[in-house]
């Protein structure tokens, strides 16, 4: 008799102990999202949001610029990044601050390169400013800071931007000729700091 209580009752803990687990997975959100901000350009910026804690989430998302010409400019970039988000309020809910990495790959031309102007390289070789671009990877670092808020029961707006560090490796061409316009061996290397993103995303609540 003892025996079915004792059993009887570690069931009914196991259960309770079950539901409250299955509960509190319930509770932990999962938003699609993507980048109003950037989708009438033709640029792809979507990602997915998943709550860890009551305070911190985490993000992935992907970017796509499949333009090989934009206004005259070389514009072909792929982007991953994931983040996590500190809230201070509660998750997907007011202000955040995140801590974000990610990596690209780009085929593009620099702004400082659209200008028409004379380009001289350690060769005493001369290019047309306006005709080099530049093919490469980066790695970024970066700090996001951020607003969420609910516009419906299932209906969020995140408005954010992200500042960090780019280390970029690169090959310089001609778009004329092919040919490469600087003199570096294998790729050249440069950093910066600089905003790499950023965006009014439209997020809709999976769960």
């Amino acid at each position: 008799m003892l025996k079915h209580k004792f059993l009887t009752i570690s069931i009914t803990l196991m259960s309770a102990a079950l539901l409250t687990a299955q509960e509190q997975q319930q509770e932990k959100g999962l938003y699609i999202k993507g980048n109003a901000l950037l989708a009438p350009i033709g640029l792809i910026n979507i990602g997915l949001e998943k709550q860890l804690s009551q305070k911190i989430t985490l993000q992935g998302d992907v970017l796509v610029s499949p333009w090989k010409s934009f206004a005259g400019h070389e514009f072909q970039y792929y982007s991953a990044s994931f983040e996590g988000r500190y809230y201070f309020n509660e998750a997907f809910s007011h202000w955040y601050v995140g801590a974000n990495v990610g990596v690209s790959s780009f085929v593009l031309q620099k702004w400082n390169y659209w200008k028409s102007i004379p380009y001289t390289n350690s060769n005493n070789e001369v290019f047309v400013k306006s005709n080099l671009y530049q093919k490469g990877y980066s790695f970024l670092v970066g700090i996001t800071g951020g607003y969420q808020f609910k516009v419906s029961d299932r209906w969020n707006i995140d408005v954010y931007a992200t500042v960090g560090s780019s280390t970029d490796f690169y090959k310089g061409y001609d778009r004329t000729t092919g040919k490469r316009y600087e003199t570096a061996q294998k790729y050249n290397k440069s950093g910066e700091i600089l905003p790499y993103r950023g965006g009014v995303m439209i997020s809709y609540k999976l769960k």
